[in-house]
C-alpha cells in the first residue's frame, strides 16, 4: 500500500472534498483525505493524505498558515466575501495610511468573532446552516494569533489591496478583512485567498490539479513520506528487537532506548524506515501511532 502525502495547488471553484473525489479516480485509491479545509473561492496549499498516513489526521501538530488575500473596500457581504450578497454598502473611501495605522491592533494574541457562514458549531448545528436559514445565532470569540500581517498593495482609486498573513489555526480571514476594514472606518470583503503554507507545506511543493490529472497513476511518484508532518518531534532509533515489540505494541523500557527522552517522539527503524510516533512517559515508551505496514 502506498503511503504518504500529496500536495495539491486546490485551484479556485472547487471545494476540498471535490479535490479529495478527483484523486480517488485518478490514483484508484479510497483511502485518500485532506488536512485542512479550503473554501471553493480559496486556492493554494491542499496537503492530501493517502493510504495509512490517513492514521495521522488527528495528529498533524497546529502550525501557522500563510495566505495572500485581496479585498475590496466599500461593501460588506453576508459571507463576508464577495462571492455573497452585499448586506452593507457605503462607508468613507480609505488611503493606505488609514489601513496601515490600524493593522497593529490586529497583529498578535486577539479575539476574533467566527463568520455566520462557517462550519463552527453552536449547540450541534453548523453556523451556515444557522444562516441559510436566516437565523442569528450567539457566538463565541475566539483567540487567534496573528504573526504577520503586511499589506502589500493599494489602490486608492478602485479601494482594492492585498494582505499577506501568517497565523494560526482556526483563523478567519474573511473575518479580519471585515475587522480592519470597520476599523478604520469603512466596509470591505475579501476577494480572493491564497494559502501558500500549510503544516509546513509550501505552494512551490504543490502539483496543479491539472498536472495530477495528466500524470494519472504516475502522480504518486509525487508522494510526501508521511514523517513530514512530524518534523517538530524529536526521532528515535528502534534496534530490531524493539522494532517488533513496537510493531506489535509491545511496551518498552525507555532506559534502554537510546535518545528517548519525554514526550511524542517519531520512531524508526533501520530496517524499515518511519514506523510510528510513541509517546514516552514514567520510563516507558509506549505507542502513540503505528504507521507501519507490511
Amino acid at each position: 500500500m502506498k503511503s504518504g502525502v500529496i500536495l495539491v495547488n486546490k485551484p479556485s471553484g472547487y471545494t476540498s472534498f471535490d479535490i479529495i473525489a478527483i484523486l480517488r479516480g485518478v490514483l484508484r485509491e479510497r483511502r485518500l483525505g485532506h488536512a485542512g479545509t479550503l473554501d471553493p473561492m480559496a486556492s493554494g496549499v491542499l496537503p492530501v493524505l493517502a493510504g495509512t498516513a490517513t492514521r495521522a489526521m488527528d495528529l498533524i501538530p497546529d502550525s501557522d498558515k500563510e495566505y495572500i488575500a485581496d479585498f475590496k473596500l466599500g461593501a460588506s457581504y453576508d459571507t463576508l466575501d464577495t462571492t455573497g450578497r452585499i448586506a452593507e454598502s457605503g462607508g468613507k473611501e480609505l488611503s493606505e495610511s488609514d489601513i496601515r495605522a490600524v493593522l497593529p491592533e490586529f497583529t498578535g494574541e486577539i479575539s476574533q468573532l467566527p463568520p455566520m457562514y462557517s462550519a463552527v458549531s453552536v449547540n450541534g448545528v453548523r453556523l451556515y446552516e444557522y444562516a441559510r436559514r436566516g437565523e442569528a445565532v450567539k457566538r463565541q470569540e475566539r483567540q487567534i494569533r496573528v504573526s504577520r500581517l503586511e499589506l502589500t498593495f493599494f489602490d486608492e482609486a478602485s479601494q482594492s489591496g492585498r494582505l499577506e498573513i501568517k497565523c494560526s489555526k482556526g483563523t478567519y480571514i474573511r473575518s479580519l478583512i471585515d475587522d480592519i476594514a470597520r476599523r478604520a472606518g469603512s466596509l470591505g470583503a475579501m476577494s480572493s485567498l491564497l494559502r501558500t503554507v500549510s503544516h509546513g507545506f509550501r505552494l512551490s511543493e504543490c502539483l496543479e490539479l491539472e498536472k495530477i490529472r495528466e500524470l494519472g497513476s504516475s502522480a504518486w511518484d509525487s508522494l510526501i513520506p508521511t514523517d513530514r508532518l512530524f518534523e517538530c518531534y524529536p526521532t528515535v532509533s528502534l534496534g530490531k528487537a524493539q522494532a517488533r515489540m513496537y510493531k506489535n505494541g509491545v511496551r518498552l523500557d525507555s532506559g534502554r532506548v537510546s535518545g528517548a527522552v519525554p514526550g511524542i517522539l517519531r520512531v524508526y527503524s533501520p530496517e524499515d524506515g518511519f514506523l510510528g510516533l510513541c509517546r514516552v512517559e514514567n520510563g516507558e515508551l509506549t505507542v502513540y501511532r503505528n504507521f507501519w505496514t507490511r
